[in-house]
């Protein structure tokens, strides 16, 4: 990732979280939680937030989507509860009591998250056992065979005759008209380019089989 796109990333996690750490303070005061205590709720809450997911990010299984909607419903109805939708001033009791009750639900959720068994680590491959190497006898051990004489290499054999190469094919016969249009088409190739018409680009240009354009090139050069 780019260090732009990671400072970015980085000063928006930043207001982010100082605002939802803002709302949750403000929530668990209202809710009387005062002090210290109403500091350490939304610590709580972000917490149990981190921690289920680094938990998904090796299990995805229903405890630990469990605790992500239990995390993400006390942060983002922390959050809206803020906004309007309660009386602060009076707040009702049911909300006291789940601001009250966090804490002990919060410790419960990160005890079973961290003590539960990692799948990855149960399918770890085992160590292999070790073979220790059988003793051998001196004495039972095989003995080497005698090496066998060499066997006598052939007598060379006469080179044999060359075969005689055949006729090569007579050259395409090239028509005047043909060769001078290819002349004015390696003319203008050569302006443009600055170097000689290749074999293929007279092919392509006058559409031509290929050995019948590397006739009129070999005539052009």
């Amino acid at each position: 990732m780019p260090f732009k796109i990671r400072a970015v990333v980085l000063v928006l996690a930043v207001i982010a979280g100082s605002l939802s750490f803002a709302h949750l303070h403000d929530l668990a005061q209202a809710a009387g939680q005062t002090g210290w205590k109403a500091w350490a709720y939304p610590v709580s809450v972000d917490l149990l937030l981190v921690c289920v997911l680094h938990r998904l990010r090796v299990d995805r299984s229903v405890t630990a989507w469990f605790w992500f909607l239990i995390a993400l419903v006390a942060s983002l109805g922390a959050n809206v509860a803020t906004a309007g939708v309660l009386d602060l001033d009076h707040v009702p009791a049911w909300l006291r009591i789940l601001v009250a009750g966090w804490p002990a639900l919060a410790f419960l959720g990160g005890t079973l998250l961290v003590h539960s068994p990692n799948p990855t680590a149960d399918l770890a491959p085992a160590p292999l056992a070790t073979t220790p190497a059988p003793d051998i006898d001196p004495e039972s051990a095989p003995t080497p065979e005698p090496a066998s004489a060499p066997v006598p290499e052939p007598e060379s054999l006469a080179p044999a005759e060359p075969v005689p190469a055949l006729p090569q094919a007579p050259a395409p016969a090239l028509p005047p008209a043909l060769v001078d249009h290819a002349r004015k088409v390696a003319d203008d190739h050569r302006v443009r380019t600055g170097s000689a018409i290749d074999t293929a680009t007279l092919r392509a240009r006058l559409g031509i089989p290929e050995d019948l354009a590397g006739a009129i090139v070999a005539q052009l050069a």
